[in-house]
């Protein structure tokens, strides 16, 4: 599945000069010797010899203590049984009870070691207990609630599940405005930094060093000397080693503040797999950015890594951006253990002038709990479709029932469209991706795949009347790993601009998959998406 790309496909570079001295840093590639020797591959080191250190361990005594064989072989049986028992995924389990059958002493331990963990229930606990405590200051509105019951008892059942089970209620939309490219949100960013006057709240998992983060960095010293209250949260994974330590303490040194979220450290521990993939700016408490575009330049395409980098985003203004405020002040109270005035950072009161189109929901996600919400939002997106449901995704790894609601959908009659990246920023993710091709197909979805590069978008659109724009992706890491965001939109004003961007993605930018396509597929490819969808929940 190769596909040419002409000079002339209209993807050309933001060649706008950065516009200070943060701002002319570029990225420049790291030096075999600086990654040999970095932070990260040093901590990467450390775990993988305590994996090994496990592993040789019990090997020598299954070896060598017939008992103890018979022991853990027989404890292996009871873990097994115990997995096939739990509510986890059958994914999940069939994850854990291959290697179980394979090395039954090692993966029995590392099971016992990774599921029995306080640090990981005390940051569960404290941050559950962060969301329920502070459910009083997200109220429902009730008259908007009982006009929807009234008018659209299926609306009504979204927006019920969302404010109960996540937490968070839905509102009239006063504006919202659609990017379709990581450009577009890049320049409104800029102009809502700038226009800043009481506070700028940023959560981001990815923050890298040049031309992107350099502006924006700028930006946040300038308002922190100015009197702006400045807090910006980053992944310990995602930004812990790209953000350069030098601007945090810039930052902090203006007044501002940085938190860095479970930080990575060289411990054996499933919280290294809750990672915070939120992608969200407030302003003021009056205008909120989500989406999918992380802070660093490939996401602008100042940079090129993997052909042209196409992402999404929406800007949202007016009382809706209280539930984005709000993720962040939960999050930075789990964090830092602080306690907030959150009518501070309340957004000014509608004018009685101010008129609405449609319902917004941002909604945010946490694995700390037993509620799956961002695939549950997915799973009524699909079952809902009545004419059509679109859907762009970097990684497409659906458990068994996101399968079967998609089979049950396009055998209906639904055109269920789904677009993946021709350029993929990770080969073994791709082969996966590609290994669900033919089976969706046999159902009757249309796949698509975004030729000039790599998609990194995470959009869902059906009827020319609901979507949802955020963090979330169709895999396991974000359906029940990381904490994620999106907005839930019905009949909103930016709905033709999400159909138009994808209606130009059919036409212009995608090749779509036909059977042929899969069966030219290596090989190598095949066999090796054999071996990885057994692993795939833990990819």
């Amino acid at each position: 599945m190769k596909h040419q790309i002409t000079s002339g496909d209209g993807f050309a570079i933001n060649s706008r000069k950065p516009r200070s001295k943060y701002a002319k840093r570029r990225k420049k590639p790291k030096k075999l010797i600086n990654i040999i020797f970095s932070q990260k591959t040093t901590i990467i080191l450390l775990l993988l010899l305590q994996f090994v250190q496990i592993f040789i361990m019990f090997t020598i005594l299954n070896e060598n203590y017939n008992y103890l064989s018979v022991l853990f072989t027989t404890l292996g049986i009871i873990v097994a049984i115990y997995i096939v028992n739990t509510d986890r995924q059958p994914a999940y389990k069939i994850a854990w009870i291959v290697p179980l059958l394979i090395f039954p002493v090692f993966t029995t331990i590392l099971y016992l070691i990774l599921t029995n963990q306080p640090y990981k229930r005390k940051v569960s606990n404290a941050y559950v207990q962060k969301n329920l405590d502070t459910r009083c200051y997200l109220p429902e509105d009730i008259e908007l609630s009982k006009k929807i019951k009234e008018e659209d008892p299926e609306l009504y059942r979204i927006i019920r599940y969302l404010d109960d089970s996540a937490g968070f209620p839905a509102y009239g939309c006063e504006d919202v405005t659609y990017f379709p490219l990581g450009e577009d949100k890049f320049a409104a960013m800029l102009t809502e930094l700038r226009k800043a006057e009481k506070f700028i709240f940023m959560e981001y998992f990815i923050v890298d060093d040049g031309e992107m983060w350099g502006e924006i960095v700028d930006i946040l010293i300038e308002k922190a000397f100015a009197g702006v209250e400045v807090r910006l949260i980053v992944d310990g994974m995602g930004s812990q080693f790209t953000m350069p330590m030098k601007d945090k303490k810039a930052i902090e040194k203006a007044g501002g503040k940085v938190l860095i979220f479970n930080k990575f450290r060289p411990m054996m521990s499933t919280i290294q797999n809750n990672r915070d993939h939120r992608k969200i700016l407030v302003v003021d408490g009056n205008v909120g950015f989500t989406g999918g575009v992380n802070i660093a330049d490939e996401y602008i395409n100042r940079l090129i890594r993997f052909g042209h980098w196409k992402d999404t985003a929406i800007m949202i203004r007016g009382q809706a951006v209280w539930n984005l405020t709000m993720m962040i002040l939960q999050m930075w109270e789990v964090i830092s253990h602080e306690t907030t005035d959150y009518e501070k950072y309340r957004p000014t009161p509608p004018d009685e002038n101010t008129t609405s189109q449609g319902i917004i929901v941002p909604y945010s996600d946490t694995p700390l709990d037993s509620e799956k919400i961002g695939r549950m939002v997915y799973m009524t997106m699909i079952n809902t479709a009545k004419n059509y449901l679109y859907i762009t995704t970097p990684y497409f790894i659906p458990d068994n029932e996101i399968l079967t609601s998609l089979e049950l959908a396009a055998k209906s009659g639904v055109d269920v469209r789904i677009i993946t990246p021709h350029i993929p920023d990770k080969w073994y993710i791709q082969c996966l991706t590609r290994s669900y091709y033919m089976e969706l197909l046999n159902m009757g979805v249309r796949v698509y795949e975004y030729v000039p590069g790599f998609i990194h978008a995470k959009n869902c659109l059906s009827d020319d009347k609901r979507a949802v724009v955020g963090t979330i992706n169709f895999d396991y890491r974000s359906l029940y790993l990381h904490f994620e965001d999106a907005a839930f939109m019905q009949d909103t004003a930016c709905i033709p601009d999400i159909k138009a961007d994808f209606e130009d993605l059919f036409k212009n930018k995608c090749h779509r998959i036909t059977h042929e396509d899969v069966r030219q597929l290596s090989f190598a490819s095949r066999f090796m998406s054999v071996i990885l969808r057994i692993f795939a929940p833990m990819l």
